[in-house]
């Protein structure tokens, strides 16, 4: 098409058709749509496109340009949970609702209130059941009737904390998207873009909502400002400068907003003291934008915020060398056999292994007393087991090129190739005391001992000589290696640290890596927003990260991996029918 997109083409299209549909909009009537919908990310548009379907006219607003429609999920690995799929299958992996449901309970530890409405987890226990069917059910068969396509072989991430009733997943059920997060967007994009065309739907970039409009006890619209038009690519900060403002009315608002993963002060202030004392210095793993101001705005209402202290953040961040936000961080997405040592050097026991338990990990960090830890290993195990989160890293995902993603198999993927020749955060060389030279000079002090180190490694590696073994780690790769997913592409063959054969050695120096919240707005099963009452705010939902993903919390304590887009997916979907059903 001569270098024209079709990102281009579906935005000339709904330019045009907005400015056809805006003045029948409102003309006839006191309100100016059906429905208003806060956030044109992932949940956004979900609500959006239900909305649609059923008839209805939606104002679509957010303050950023159209170059970041999507959201967080355009930028995401496109993972997500299902169970019994056929691609789990197909892996012979057993897998039931039963089971991840067994799954989920351990690993969120719902004990906020479950059986009292007035709870904190009533409603997101609730939501977490029918989450859990979603996945069970019809999650994969709906998606896969947009287009949608899965990789075969099944990550098992989160794998847990050694107790079958406990946190994690017993067995895969990280399917990742083929064309990753932008593949997720795009149907819902079309449906969205559609509805313009249409005249069903009002794109309202650049529209910031400073106000949740109440009258007469109902939400009757929102207040807010125009910021000034803005030419930065998606993810950039965007100018706040303010142009004009405006009111618009509809008798029903869901707020789709996103958490609070850009606002390092927001993270602090809500810090739990389970997880120690926040870190100093962290990297961010979202953009500028996701700041959680709708929060406090949509709290104004009389809206009830639930588990402000449950939120997620990963422990393998690394500092991006081309950051697009302040603070850009990418996390590693590790295999289970890098060593795994605090900033002194010591290494971490079980459950502190790589892709066991996540926010474990975090707290054994930070009672280190240091914000930050290492990755001890050799570029044998850099090959086959390190992948990098985001579309932007997977190329070969992200463009469904099947020949670049088989190359994989012969060489280092290009991503992480270039963080280990430009990236801030690897050392490599031939011998450990090198290494550890390199670790202090890096960390710009002197507390590794080469000699401790190498005593902890001299002790690992004598594990491998035997098929069992008493060490935690050493038992997980070879469980993984039984596991045919791991085996393609996923887990290097177990071998000695200090084996010259897998060399050279390098390490990797990990922060603390922001990301998502887990509270939020508590709704019904419907995505009704609830007060301090347990009441409906009339005319007001949520839908996605900005309400726990469901319920105020779906996930409970923990995440069990690939449900932060299908929460919003699933979130998204439920507010948008019940609110089409309300706008009746």
């Amino acid at each position: 098409m001569n270098g024209i997109s079709r990102r281009t083409v579906l935005a000339t299209t709904a330019g045009a058709a907005i400015a056809r549909a805006t003045p029948a909009f409102g003309a006839a009537a006191a309100d100016d749509a059906d429905a208003i919908v806060v956030g044109h990310g992932l949940a956004g548009l979900v609500a959006t496109s239900e909305l649609v379907a059923a008839g209805r006219r939606v104002l679509l607003l957010d303050q950023e340009p159209e170059s970041n429609l999507g959201g967080q999920a355009y930028w995401s690995f496109g993972g997500l949970f299902f169970v019994n799929s056929e691609e789990q299958r197909l892996m012979g992996v057993k897998d039931s609702y039963d089971l991840a449901w067994q799954d989920w309970l351990g690993t969120a530890g719902f004990d906020r209130g479950v059986d009292d409405p007035a709870g904190q987890d009533h409603w997101a226990y609730r939501w977490a059941q029918a989450y859990v069917r979603f996945a069970a059910g019809e999650k994969r068969s709906w998606l896969a009737g947009l287009g949608l396509q899965w990789f075969p072989a099944v990550g098992w991430a989160e794998r847990g904390g050694g107790l079958a009733d406990g946190h994690g997943n017993s067995v895969p059920r990280f399917h990742v998207t083929w064309g990753t997060g932008p593949a997720i967007v795009e149907p819902f994009e079309k449906k969205v873009r559609a509805g313009v065309a249409a005249g069903k739907v009002v794109l309202k970039f650049r529209h910031r909502v400073d106000e949740v409009v109440v009258t007469g006890g109902a939400v009757t619209g929102v207040r807010g400002a125009v910021l000034e038009p803005s030419s930065a690519p998606r993810g950039a900060p965007s100018s706040r400068t303010v142009t004009g403002d405006f009111e618009l009315r509809a008798p029903i608002v869901i707020v789709t907003s996103g958490g609070i993963g850009a606002n390092h002060d927001l993270i602090r202030q809500n810090w739990p003291a389970r997880l120690g004392t926040p870190p100093r210095f962290m990297v961010t793993g979202v953009p500028a934008y996701v700041d959680g101001r709708m929060l406090a705005i949509t709290a104004r209402t009389g809206a009830r915020i639930v588990n402000p202290d449950r939120m997620w953040h990963y422990t393998e961040g690394l500092r991006n060398y081309a950051p697009i936000w302040p603070g850009h961080g990418i996390r590693i997405l590790p295999g289970p056999s890098s060593m795994w040592l605090d900033a002194r050097g010591r290494r971490f026991g079980a459950p502190d292994m790589p892709g066991y338990d996540t926010l474990h990990t975090l707290g054994s960090i930070t009672a280190s007393g240091y914000d930050y830890s290492w990755f001890v290993t050799t570029q044998k195990i850099v090959d086959k087991e390190f992948a990098l989160s985001g579309s932007e890293q997977n190329p070969d995902l992200t463009g469904k090129n099947l020949w670049l993603l088989l190359s994989r198999i012969w060489q280092t993927p290009q991503p992480i190739q270039r963080f280990q020749k430009y990236g801030a955060d690897f050392v490599q060389a031939a011998t450990l005391p090198e290494l550890v030279a390199g670790m202090n000079r890096l960390a710009g002090n002197n507390l590794i001992d080469p000699a401790a180190l190498k005593r902890q490694i001299d002790a690992r590696d004598r594990e491998v000589d035997n098929a069992y073994s008493k060490d935690a780690q050493v038992m997980g790769i070879r469980n993984a290696l039984d596991y045919l997913g791991d085996q393609i592409s996923r887990t290097a063959s177990i071998h000695r640290l200090l084996d010259s054969d897998a060399g050279p050695l390098v390490a990797v120096r990990l922060n603390i890596l922001t990301r998502k919240t887990l509270g939020g707005l508590q709704t019904d099963l419907q995505g009704r927003v609830l007060n301090a009452a347990g009441t409906p705010v009339p005319g007001l939902y949520a839908a996605g990260e900005v309400a726990g993903f469901g319920g105020g919390g779906v996930h409970g304590y923990r995440s069990l991996e690939g449900t932060f887009l299908g929460g919003c997916l699933f979130s998204g979907r439920q507010a948008g029918r019940a609110a089409a059903a309300a706008a009746a």
